[in-house]
């Protein structure tokens, strides 16, 4: 009875915690196409889903094409977090520098990046898909410095590293931006066709 208990209270949390996350879709790396991802000499698929970064807070920039599967990775890591009890949530870059600046507009900011605080794991998706204004740029390196070696992050982008001074509009805030992320992460490229064009009806 203690056993069935204990399962209910943890599966009480995993559901939770994959509500809190507001992932897009519910998505798992079961079966996942890992031959447009190259990796790392020194990492793999292995301890990527193992989930080891997060233990090391460390974060994972997912570079590529459009469609080549780097938001279906980064929604199955957050989901497979939280099955494991972590805290995590899921944001498209446009969707949080909005929900900050409104943060701020609203003076409870401070609350904001503390509620964000409590996660062990955020993504970050479509970076530079949008351009961001230069408050909109500060928020989103606030929320990089604050997590900078406290949690992991992952960011998706189909922009290399010299281009980002054009997403934050300021090349010295990307510089820090990707030295932060550098130092403790990982860079995993996408390659290949777009898998919804692969797979598309209209053909």
């Amino acid at each position: 009875v203690l056993m069935a208990e204990h399962e209910s209270r943890l599966e009480s949390r995993r559901q939770r915690l994959l509500k809190a996350a507001r992932l897009p879709a519910m998505k798992t790396l079961t079966g996942f196409d890992y031959t447009s991802v190259r990796f790392p000499e020194d990492y793999g698929r292995e301890p990527l889903e193992s989930l080891d970064f997060i233990d090391r807070a460390q974060d994972l920039v997912l570079y590529g094409d459009v469609g080549t599967g780097k938001t279906h990775m980064a929604t199955a890591l957050v989901a497979a977090a939280c099955r494991r009890g972590i805290a995590a949530r899921f944001f498209t870059t446009s969707a949080l520098v909005m929900m900050l600046r409104r943060a701020k507009e609203e003076d409870r900011l401070d609350k904001e990046l503390a509620s964000l605080a409590k996660n062990q794991l955020l993504a970050i998706d479509e970076l530079g898909y949008l351009p961001i204004d230069t408050e909109g740029a500060r928020l989103l390196f606030q929320v990089i410095a604050d997590g900078y070696e406290k949690r992991s992050l992952i960011i998706t982008t189909n922009l290399e590293f010299s281009r980002w001074g054009s997403v934050f509009g300021d090349d010295n805030m990307a510089a820090a931006v990707i030295d932060r992320l550098v130092h403790h992460g990982r860079l995993l490229q996408f390659r290949g066709e777009s898998y919804r064009v692969k797979n598309a009806l209209m053909r």
